[in-house]
């Protein structure tokens, strides 16, 4: 059975890989399937640490950590972090320099990539963290209180580096959710967020909801090489929005 779910999930991130970007391909305006309801990117928590260097002028360094369907290995430009990055260098003044990085921590539970944070940080030294996880532990039926004592003990360590956080849970697969139990790790991932007053990015929710409406439909790979572009610019758009909203940081205003 696991043996399917790992083999269902190779599929899904298969087909979010994306052949490479076209020049002018990165267009900025985002597109009807993009649209996400308001209170799935709601937050009352804040990322102070972003909006003290945005406001400061200093460069944002963005850490995305997470598993194999943070990137698109054959277009790494049309994976969500790239998007993100693009977005983001849109939205805010011209003078302030975004940098988003990726660390793959493929295969790894919450414990296994926790215990490489402080090594991670004092080599990475980012104003922001976004973590992904959850997926791995779900496969492997990690206990869900075992996983969330791994998500604490790594969101203390990112934070006592000096770095805001943001969780984002697990990647919504209408051709895994009968093979895995994901609830327990959502509302684990949910504690946790509460608990460490951090914004949860629901990927999970978000992904459900595009799959639900017909924007997407996941559940159908034939189309992999147009949709997974379609998903991973979405989500680089959604997750751009979080951030500024959650650091309270407005748009660029046009320069005359």
């Amino acid at each position: 059975m696991k043996a399917k779910v790992f083999l269902s999930l190779i599929l899904l991130c298969g087909g979010l890989a994306a052949p490479p970007a076209r020049a002018g391909d990165a267009a900025l305006q985002a597109p009807a399937a993009c649209d996400v309801p308001s209170y799935l990117l709601a937050t009352e928590s804040q990322l102070p640490k972003v909006a003290d260097a945005v406001k400061a002028g200093k460069p944002l360094e963005i850490l995305v950590i997470g598993s194999g369907s943070t990137r698109i290995p054959a277009s790494e430009e049309s994976s969500y972090p790239a998007r993100m990055q693009t977005i983001l260098k849109d939205k805010l003044p011209p003078a302030e320099p975004v940098h988003v990085s990726v660390e793959i921590q493929s295969k790894k539970t919450a414990e296994e990539t926790a215990a490489t944070f402080v090594k991670l940080m004092e080599a990475k030294a980012p104003t922001l963290v976004i973590w992904q996880t959850g997926t791995v532990d779900a496969i492997r039926s990690i206990d869900p209180d075992d996983f969330r004592g791994a998500v604490t003990e790594g969101v203390a360590a990112l934070q006592n580096a000096g770095a805001d956080v943001v969780l984002m849970n697990l990647q919504y697969s209408p051709r895994t959710e009968t093979m895995i139990s994901v609830p327990p790790y959502l509302d684990n991932m949910r504690v946790v967020a509460q608990e460490h007053d951090i914004p949860l990015f629901d990927r999970f929710a978000i992904m459900r909801q595009w799959n639900d409406q017909g924007q997407f439909d996941l559940f159908n790979s034939s189309r992999g090489p147009e949709m997974a572009k379609q998903v991973h610019d979405c989500l680089g758009r959604a997750l751009a929005q979080f951030v500024m909203d959650a650091a309270h940081l407005g748009p660029a205003q046009p320069q005359n």
